[in-house]
């Protein structure tokens, strides 16, 4: 048995240096923040995970870090790593666990949803990570094996104004061959007018065969929403990103009813449950769990069945650190729905210095890691660098 043996949460802040900062509707973006867990086991196998709980890349983590060392990370100590399913119902189900068990069905702690998913979500990317590296297989392997050796990704980022947007995204298409790029529109413009005039700008620039993706970031009424949609019908966009806070489902049908554009949506809900009154309602086309936010590797991968059994697609949300980014990367190799991974454009320290490999796209592809576990080294020194004390 793979015993566990410690656990260990830090809160790491990397500073972002001024000239590659952005502003959006999260204000000027200066740090990279996460929770990063280590996961060791009695004979020596050591998984690392992530859980978030902060828009974009800044935030507090300080009570994540004191939950994960606290009250989560002293009821895993002895456990077997490889009851990677059983360890995620005791933590979601808590006091009830048994009881839930027994009878064949959640009795969810009320605090289940939130910090105690992020939570969950961290150890639950770790022991796939360990489960790899004890069966010296990669996380792909063990979902069901992958589809191909390489997927297409999209350039994440876009935030410059009308006049420099379409710039902005070409010089993403020329660093990494990416034939698709996001740009972000919605409060930081103001009015939907002006996030519609700049990606008519983008469509200009880029010409019919590069895909745009926008984002809204939830931060739009349904009402404006609309009207941002009926402005840019006829610029082709691939989707429209959380065009409205992700509470209102009902609303976002609206909004997906309302024009050609596909509604993409999810790194803000949390759970099988959440997605699945998504596809119910009619909401979105495209689902985008985020790995560290939405249950760990076991819930995207529910998720992504979910997808696939109402014909919708699987992109999940991957600005984050390294160890959500590389589950990502295995949960697209081994999902049948899936067909394109968000890389952000952005600053990212938490994925290019954290780690000791190089992450990188070449001809808008991705390859996919062959290495036992998630396929990452984590630099421990550059994290204990960067570790806040909380």
């Amino acid at each position: 048995l793979m015993r566990i043996k410690s656990v260990r949460a830090w809160w790491v802040r990397i500073p972002i240096e001024p000239a590659r900062q952005h502003r959006s509707d999260f204000g000027q973006v200066q740090t990279f923040d996460s929770a990063i867990l280590r996961i060791e086991t009695e004979d020596g196998l050591v998984g690392w995970g992530e859980g978030k709980n902060a828009a974009g890349s800044a935030g507090a983590y300080g009570a994540l870090v004191h939950m994960l060392n606290n009250e989560i990370g002293p009821q895993l100590i002895g456990r077997n790593a490889g009851d990677i399913g059983p360890i995620w119902e005791l933590l979601y189900n808590a006091s009830r666990a048994e009881s839930a068990a027994r009878e064949g069905h959640a009795m969810p702690q009320i605090a289940r949803r939130g910090m105690t998913v992020a939570a969950i979500s961290a150890v639950d990317i770790a022991l796939w990570d360990i489960l790899g590296k004890h069966l010296g297989q990669p996380v792909w392997q063990l979902l069901g094996g992958r589809k191909a050796d390489r997927l297409p990704a999209y350039a994440s980022g876009g935030w410059a104004p009308a006049d420099k947007i379409g710039e902005q995204l070409q010089s993403y298409v020329d660093a990494g061959g990416f034939r698709a790029v996001k740009m972000r529109v919605g409060s930081m413009d103001g009015a939907p007018h002006r996030s519609a005039a700049r990606v008519r700008a983008a469509r200009k620039a880029l010409g019919p065969d590069i895909d745009i993706m926008v984002d809204a970031h939830g931060t739009y009424t349904v009402a404006d929403a609309r009207r941002f949609v009926a402005m840019v019908a006829d610029c082709d966009l691939a989707w429209f990103e959380e065009p409205v806070i992700a509470d209102d489902k009902a609303g976002m049908a609206e909004v997906r009813a309302s024009g050609p554009v596909p509604i993409a949506a999810g790194e803000s809900e949390a759970t099988r449950w959440d997605f699945r009154d998504l596809a119910v309602m009619k909401a979105a086309d495209i689902f985008q769990p985020d790995p560290a936010f939405c249950g760990g590797i076991s819930e995207a991968m529910r998720i992504a069945g979910l997808a696939s059994a109402f014909n919708l697609r699987f992109a999940p949300h991957l600005w984050a650190g390294a160890p959500c980014f590389f589950s990502g990367l295995h949960l697209c190799a081994a999902a049948p729905a899936s067909f394109t991974i968000e890389f952000s454009l952005g600053a990212n320290p938490m994925i290019h210095d954290l780690v000791a490999e190089q992450v990188r796209a070449e001809d808008g592809m991705i390859a996919i890691p062959d290495k036992p576990g998630l396929g990452f080294t984590v630099n421990e020194r550059f994290l204990e660098a960067h570790a806040q004390a909380t």
